[in-house]
This record gives C-alpha cells, sequence and structure tokens, in this order.
C-alpha cells in the first residue's frame, strides 16, 4: 500500500515585473487553509495526508489556483517562483504579525535569511522507529533531493553563484543536529535545546529533515523533507516525491542495510559529510561532487541520483509508480529549474529577464491546471 503524503508549500506573492508584495495578512484573512510566515511576503499552505498520486496533484493545485484567482481580486498581483528574494527586498524584513514574540526573534535573530520559499514533504510511516530510520536515511541523501530542487540562483537582481542561494543563506538550527538514535534520544534532545535556548519551541528545529507528527516531540506520525528549493511544476513535486516514497519502501524491507548508523562513519563523522553534501548541492546542484555516505567515496550527484531512480523504477513499477517518476529523466537531462535559467543568462538574459519569463510560464502553467482540476472534479462528481 502507498504511504501517506502531504506537502507544506511556501510561495511568494507578487507583481509580474518579479516585485514581491506582502499580502499574507490579507490572504490569510480571506481564505481558509493559508498560514502566515514571519515575514508577509510569503505564505504557505498545507496538503492533508493522501496516498494516491492523483489526489495529490489536485491537493497542490487547488490552493495555489484558488490563491491566484484572489490575487487578481487584490491587484495586479501573481505568484513568484523560485525560492529567494530573487530581484530584491533582502534588505529589510516586513513582519506579517508584528504583535508575535517568536516573529519577533526571528526578525531580531535572522532578518531576511528565513524569508525564502520552499516545499515540505511529509511522509507518514508506521512507527515512531521507522520514523526515525528514514530521518537518518533521508538525511543522509538529502542533497540529491535538494540538487533535483534547486531554484534559487538570484538574489537581489544579481547571479549569487549558488543553484540554491535558499540553502546558502537559510540559518540551519540548532547549528549541530545529531544523527538520532531512537524516539527516547530525540526527546532528549529537544528538551535539552529547550532547555539551553537553542531552540524555542518544538517547531525550531530547522534541519534537512526532521520527525513531525501532532504533538513533538512526543506524538510522531511522519519524516519531514525540509531541504527541497520550491518546486513551480507540481508534476515534478509529485516526482520528487515517488522518489522519496520508493527509497522509504527499500529502507523498510532492509532496515539495517540502510541504516547510516552501521555504515562506515561514526555519527559525527556522518553529520560533517552531510552538511559538506548539502553546500556542495547548493553550489552546484546535479553537477556537485557528493561523498556516498555507504562508502566515503565521491560521486557525482546526477550518476547518485540515477541510480537511485533505477531502484526506484524497480520497486515502484509494480506499485503503478513508474509514470510519476517519469518526469525526473526530463528534469535530469534538461537540468533543474535553477540550471535552467542561468543557462539564460550564459545566453545573454539578465537575472530580471529570465525570472520575469519564469512567472510567466508559471501563470500559463496555472491556467493548463485549472481545466485539469476542474477535469478530476467533475469526474469525481459524475462517479459519486
Amino acid at each position: 500500500m502507498l504511504l501517506t503524503k502531504g506537502f507544506e508549500v511556501e510561495m511568494y506573492t507578487g507583481t509580474a515585473a518579479g516585485e514581491v508584495v506582502g499580502l499574507s495578512d490579507r490572504i490569510c484573512q480571506a481564505l481558509p487553509g493559508f498560514v502566515r510566515e514571519p515575514d508577509r511576503r510569503n505564505v504557505e499552505y498545507i496538503t492533508p495526508p493522501l496516498r494516491r498520486y492523483e489526489d495529490l496533484l489536485c491537493a497542490l493545485l487547488r490552493p495555489r489556483l484558488q490563491l491566484r484567482q484572489f490575487l487578481r481580486r487584490l491587484g495586479p498581483y501573481t505568484l513568484l517562483p523560485g525560492s529567494t528574494l530573487a530581484l530584491g527586498g533582502s534588505d529589510h524584513f516586513e513582519r506579517s504579525d508584528p504583535g508575535n514574540p517568536y516573529h519577533d526573534y526571528i526578525e531580531r535573530t535572522y532578518g531576511t535569511r528565513v524569508v525564502t520559499a520552499s516545499i515540505h514533504i511529509n511522509v507518514g510511516l508506521p512507527d515512531t522507529e521507522a520514523i526515525f530510520r528514514a530521518c537518518r536515511l533521508l538525511r543522509a541523501e538529502a542533497s540529491l533531493y535538494l540538487a533535483l530542487s534547486a531554484s534559487s540562483p538570484f538574489l537581489d537582481g544579481r547571479v549569487t553563484g549558488s543553484h540554491s542561494s535558499r540553502w546558502q543563506v537559510f540559518p540551519k538550527t540548532p547549528a549541530q543536529v545529531p544523527f538520532f538514535r531512537d524516539h527516547a534520544h530525540y526527546i532528549a534532545w529537544i528538551q535539552e535545546q529547550l532547555a539551553l535556548g537553542t531552540m524555542q519551541n518544538v517547531r525550531h528545529l530547522w534541519a534537512s529533515v526532521r520527525p513531525n507528527g501532532p504533538e513533538r516531540p512526543y506524538h510522531l506520525n511522519r519524516v519531514e523533507l525540509r531541504i527541497c528549493d520550491l518546486v513551480g511544476d507540481p508534476v515534478m513535486v509529485l516526482a520528487i516525491t515517488a522518489l522519496v516514497e520508493a527509497r522509504l519502501w527499500q529502507l523498510l524491507a532492509q532496515p539495517e542495510a540502510l541504516d547510516p548508523l552501521r555504515g562506515p562513519f561514526t555519527p559525527t563523522e556522518l553529520e560533517s559529510l552531510c552538511e559538506a553534501n548539502e553546500q556542495a548541492a547548493a553550489r552546484e546542484s546535479l553537477q556537485s561532487r557528493l561523498v556516498d555516505w555507504r562508502t566515503g567515496r565521491e560521486r557525482a550527484a546526477q550518476e547518485w541520483i540515477e541510480e537511485l531512480l533505477t531502484e526506484a523504477w524497480r520497486i515502484g513499477q509494480p506499485q503503478g509508480l513508474g509514470c510519476f517518476l517519469a518526469p525526473l529523466q526530463t528534469l535530469l537531462h534538461q537540468g533543474n529549474e535553477a540550471q535552467r535559467w542561468l543557462k539564460q543568462v550564459n545566453q545573454g538574459s539578465t537575472p530580471a529577464q529570465v525570472y520575469q519569463q519564469a512567472i510567466q510560464e508559471l501563470a500559463e502553467q496555472d491556467r493548463e491546471s485549472m481545466t485539469l482540476v476542474n477535469n478530476k472534479l467533475n469526474y469525481t462528481e459524475n462517479n459519486v
């Protein structure tokens, strides 16, 4: 049976020219299901846990299309792609909730380093042991998912030199996070961080991967992959998610063989290895050279992903995942969003021109998606 999946999607709002405009207070007041980020220039929506990928696609699209329609009613506003303030605005913070003391701490401590957009992939698992095994494996390979999703090569109108400028600037907190051995280790560590003040609350664990659930740290039901940049194409979101799910099926079938704590590195060495891999993937994404946690050998990110994709195809095809994994072949051939944008810059376009074109392409994609969602709704109503 397919695992349950859900998404937390952060997006910027602004104009077709690429100016980011803070509207989250008005959005959250008018639209159920949307929540504020500390800075009002981006907004988040959360999808329910679902198993079928067809249902996930509609769950991703419906709120986005609803948001786009609402923005049009407010004025000449639209949704913006990417994961950083691409054409400007990182010099100031725009509070969404001035009376919120946690937001006050975030602005004072991190500034606009937190004003990024991303997509978090949550996958439900049967028990806490499986959750912590999944956290360890996904953290050891998180750089691969960043490499696939990188979409932030611009900041303040310039090329930064990184494919994921978001993951380069975002403040990973606390600075050191262990590979959790089990649930008891996680609870004790969280309690220690809260006592030390390195975490302000149980949500203040900003790492590439973390356990999640309705009552952290005690009641957990899923693993959350947080490293991915915002992926504008919902079909590609599903493709990355299908790769994650197939990898977790492998883990459930071979828990000892796929546990990084049983590999050649000590826990401390694993922490350093993963941090170095994530930074390498943030800089060069699919072109980066990463150290494989299983062997200690350096290899190309794209080669490693192709290997995982071959395995995912073998495992997922009988479960119907093949068609959802297939778009990753296109991505590996054409490059991720950051690579495609940088290619246009190398051909003579400015970051502003590339980004403005990407805004138009995202809007066109949503126009096409509107037809898909409406057809799905009509089919469902006619077959109830």
